[in-house]
């Protein structure tokens, strides 16, 4: 069971990037899916979640209005879309699967190995 995370690079400030997060081993199409970041020295954050219908989305109050979430079950297929991008923004980003949605790491069961996002000034 696994989820891979991708997407990640190297982007200038103000640029956009789009993560993608597939899943491999079982189906997580009814699962809630979410977004961490872990920047150097700091905890691992809530960025976005999505509800398993899609009826519901969620994101830190830093990210709202710059970052989507989104999905596709029929991939079983997670989205990213990060616009506006900031130096602060850099980190490794992580997508997670859980039977509920929610913004607390604990809440989510299931990880991907994470990919980094480097923004530039």
């Amino acid at each position: 069971v696994q989820l891979q995370a991708s997407g990640g690079g190297l982007v200038q400030a103000g640029g956009s990037l789009r993560l993608s997060c597939s899943a491999s081993g079982r189906t997580f199409s009814t699962y809630a899916r979410g977004w961490f970041r872990q920047a150097p020295g700091k905890e691992r954050e809530f960025v976005a979640a999505i509800s398993w219908s899609e009826s519901s989305t969620y994101y830190a109050d830093s990210m709202k209005g710059r970052f989507t979430i989104s999905r596709d079950n029929a991939k079983d297929t997670v989205y990213l879309q990060m616009n506006s991008l900031k130096p602060e923004d850099t980190a490794v980003y992580y997508c997670a699967a859980a039977p509920h949605v929610g913004s607390s790491w604990s809440t989510y069961s299931y990880w991907g190995q994470g990919t980094l996002v480097t923004v530039s000034s």
